[in-house]
């Protein structure tokens, strides 16, 4: 038996009619909230040349959100590593870990978070960085190491920082890297959820314990959306699947207010398109509290995740704001039964 801690994963999105500014500021108070309320983790995505993300700066927002919060760890779902210098990282979330010790979380992701072509203006060898990506992962590892204090590069202001380095992932690859390194693994379940528990399976069974991890340690992120009634719920997840629908097409709209009916919008939706969104929220938890604590008590058991992450882009601030007070309240009761296994 064990308690399933409950995190958030924010990417910012910026809601039809409003602005950059106006979200950051909401996402401030959203991580506030989730502070206050007891979540035990606030990661941020990394993501470019994507009008409607507020993230793309994102060990600057992850700065942000620490400063304005006081216990909830703060950290990356990730970084794009291919996208970046290890030893900039490190010294990144190494400044974050020395302004906020034992606060900032650092996952990393292999893919680049944008389109190929700006990939490609990000990093001329983004791909030659991508195969790269166990080496890189190590890099980093030397770079926070004390022992590299007496390397001759170095990444001084992270040495002895702990930063807790996690993988990323949506494929069973990505399982096997953290399994081999003995690193802690995250699940991108909010939209690419067809292959989380055979990932989950393969990373467990071939689990190496590290300096850094005795026992493997899961995170299952999935889109949670709560309200009062599972209609007012249903309406609210609209504008999910929407962007969802809008990721699909690429066509960069803002996230768009919620419709009155899911079954219309997605029966408004040409088969190839309803298809791949449908895949997409596979993994999602839409409904009132009785309704969402059955839904997530049984994922929990099926899944085995050790804590679970909640992605919901909600349009209203308000309906946010009341989704994730309603989740934590379902999974405090899920965890005082004292059931999950």
């Amino acid at each position: 038996m064990k308690t399933i801690p409950s995190s958030i994963l924010e990417l910012a999105p910026i809601p039809q009619g409003s602005d950059a500014g106006s979200t950051l500021e909401n996402t401030k108070e959203y991580a506030q909230l989730a502070d206050s309320l007891g979540f035990n983790r606030f990661w941020l995505a990394e993501h470019h040349n994507m009008a409607h993300i507020a993230s793309s700066a994102t060990a600057v927002l992850i700065g942000l959100i620490a400063g304005q919060t006081q216990k909830i760890r703060v950290g990356s779902g990730g970084i794009m590593l291919p996208n970046h210098s290890p030893l900039i990282i490190a010294e990144q979330f190494g400044t974050l870990a020395t302004l906020y010790p034992d606060r900032i979380d650092l996952g990393l992701g292999r893919a680049p978070g944008t389109d190929t072509l700006t990939a490609l203006a990000i990093q001329k060898d983004f791909f030659a960085q991508s195969k790269q990506f166990p080496q890189n992962v190590e890099a980093l590892q030397v770079y926070f190491s004390q022992e590299n204090s007496a390397g001759k590069v170095r990444a001084a202001i992270a040495e002895k920082t702990n930063v807790p380095i996690w993988i990323l992932g949506s494929s069973r690859e990505s399982a096997a890297l953290a399994a081999a390194k003995g690193l802690p693994y995250a699940f991108a379940g909010h939209f690419a959820p067809r292959d989380m528990m055979a990932a989950f399976l393969l990373y467990r069974n071939n689990f190496q314990p590290s300096e850094f991890l005795d026992h493997p340690y899961t995170i299952a992120a999935v889109n949670a959306i709560a309200a009062d009634t599972d209609q007012e719920a249903e309406i609210l997840s609209t504008s999910l699947y929407q962007m969802f629908q809008n990721i699909v097409l690429n066509n960069g709209k803002f996230l768009q207010p919620p419709v009155p009916s899911l079954t219309q919008l997605l029966d408004g939706m040409n088969d190839a398109v309803r298809s791949q969104v449908n895949q997409m929220t596979a993994c999602s938890f839409v409904g009132n509290s009785d309704k969402l604590s059955v839904e997530l008590k049984e994922f929990l058991q099926k899944s085995g995740a050790d804590e679970l992450m909640i992605h919901a882009p909600i349009y209203d601030q308000l309906d946010k704001l009341k989704s994730i007070t309603l989740i934590k309240e379902v999974m405090d009761g899920i965890n005082r039964e004292k059931n999950i296994v």
